[in-house]
């Protein structure tokens, strides 16, 4: 059973009560630092499909009358309860995903808050309204910004609350209903943030949660009575899903996969540069999709970068993630181990230096803990690796840094956007107008100044190149939930050859 006060009471959250139909495929959720399973539901039958999608079309049109202050106050009450309920919530992402509790206090349920209060924000100061548009005479035209009608989130397994909210809460803020579809291997947060939203007055049908793998998902995207799809998801995936929707104009935004860079000059602050190559990393035991896994260091102060990263790599804690001590648990699955694995091994095949990592970690108590059985991986640091390597061109999603050399920023800039991706970038220096000018020709969606990762509500994410389409979060995200209407107003007589 769940290792936390809160439990499941169905497999799908339906017109704002759990449902089931034990007749869909069993879905195992396991605790990635043991194997075993915490919790077993059934994926979405034609039925369960049917209903939430039949529901959620008449809610929304109710919704689309009420006033965006009335939603707004609805996700704002949503982002008070997440924040009163954060380590409830926390102890329940650690035991879906295995990502260190010291993690998820601070990375997740609070940021789905975070987005929840920016978008009820921007609901109550009325920020979606239309305009006035003067014509020539007395005539003129005003627009208005209406919903799109259902909405589709597809969500990630590595921040499975976060990125159910930065799809929800845009979505029901200009008036959607929303189906949810989270993954298959982290299908908890979202019937759990169901409940909240219920609790904090959103009515019945406009936040639907139906369970299952790609096949469900594949369904619901073909449905027409979905008008919009949101997916944050391999690139793979991706583009299934844009040629899936484009059959028949469905709405798209889609943030993929990354093979982001991050440039260290010969003038960065070592301790700065190196916390943020960990943190590009590391965090979420490497599982993160706009993490900076190229990692271009000057070769002036390399030796010295290297010195430093493998000093601090060497205190990270493995262990227990509901240990706070502890700073880096399990990957999400046995499968996403061996694909990681995998990648090892081709680096050091290829000819990279293989500094540190590299193997699954033998740590005292893990056996006695039953963490023998987890999906753990060692933090692993390839040198020497060269632009055509398969692990500097394709993405692990796991904690594998690689370092590569430079020497002038001409050549780094063109090697840092020599990739079919666009998704982030960084770099450190303390010379902010060069930093200024390299961020400026990164050919990335994301990109920071001697930071790494940071992300707000406020802020637009998203990629370039195979990275995706669209953007999540901030106000740019209105123009991807809803759609804009043209009146035309005549003043006075119309003129007519007839």
């Amino acid at each position: 059973m769940i290792q936390s006060e809160w439990q499941p009471k169905g497999s799908h959250y339906i017109s704002g009560a759990y449902f089931d139909d034990t007749s869909g495929e069993p879905m195992s959720s396991l605790y990635p630092a043991t194997g075993r399973e915490i919790a077993n539901l059934h994926a979405a039958t034609p039925k369960t499909i049917n209903l939430a999608l039949d529901d959620a079309k008449q809610a929304q049109e109710d919704w689309a009358k009420t006033s965006p202050p009335t939603r707004g106050r609805i996700l704002m009450r949503t982002a008070q309860i997440l924040r009163e309920r954060n380590r409830e919530l926390s102890v329940l992402e650690t035991m879906d995903t295995g990502k260190p509790l010291q993690e998820t206090l601070v990375a997740d349920a609070t940021t789905a808050a975070d987005c929840f209060e920016y978008f009820g924000a921007l609901a109550c100061a009325n920020s979606f309204e239309g305009r006035h548009i003067p014509l020539d005479g007395d005539n003129f035209a005003y627009t208005i910004r209406e919903p799109l009608g259902v909405c589709l989130g597809l969500g990630a397994w590595n921040y499975p609350i976060q990125t159910g909210a930065w799809k929800i809460a845009p979505a029901l803020a200009l008036g959607n209903a929303i189906v949810f579809k989270p993954s298959e291997l982290t299908p908890l947060s979202a019937l759990a943030l169901a409940e909240i939203m219920t609790e904090a007055g959103l009515p019945p049908a406009l936040m639907q949660v139906v369970q299952g793998a790609g096949e469900v998902g594949a369904t619901l995207v073909k449905d027409k009575r979905i008008d919009k799809v949101s997916l944050t998801g391999s690139v793979e995936t991706g583009q299934k899903i844009a040629a899936s929707a484009g059959a028949s104009l469905k709405k798209v935004t889609l943030e993929l996969g990354g093979k982001s860079p991050l440039i260290v000059c010969e003038d960065a602050d070592l301790q700065e540069a190196v916390t943020g190559a960990l943190l590009a990393n590391f965090y979420s035991s490497g599982q993160v999709c706009s993490n900076a896994t190229r990692v271009f260091v000057s070769d002036k102060i390399k030796q010295k970068f290297i010195n430093l990263l493998l000093s601090r790599t060497e205190k990270i804690l493995i262990g227990d993630p509901m240990d706070e001590s502890t700073t880096m648990g399990p990957l999400i699955s046995e499968q996403q181990r061996a694909r990681v694995l995998s990648y090892i091994a081709s680096g050091k095949k290829e000819g990279a230096n293989l500094l540190c990592g590299g193997n699954k970690p033998i740590l005292p108590g893990f056996k006695e803990k039953g963490f023998d059985s987890g999906f753990f991986i060692e933090p692993t640091i390839f040198d020497h690796v060269e632009d055509s390597m398969m692990i500097a061109q394709e993405e692990i999603f796991g904690p594998v840094l690689c370092l590569l050399s430079f020497r002038d920023e001409d050549e780094v800039v063109e090697r840092a956007n020599s990739s079919e991706f666009g998704l982030s970038a960084g770099v450190f220096s303390s010379n902010i107008e060069c930093a200024h000018r390299i961020a400026s020709r990164f050919k990335a969606g994301s990109c920071w100044i001697n930071s790494y990762n940071a992300t707000a509500p406020g802020v637009p994410f998203g990629g370039y190149k195979n990275s995706g389409i669209g953007r999540e979060n901030s106000r740019e995200t209105i123009e991807a939930y809803s759609q804009i209407k043209s009146v035309y107003v005549q003043g006075g007589k119309i003129e007519s050859s007839y």
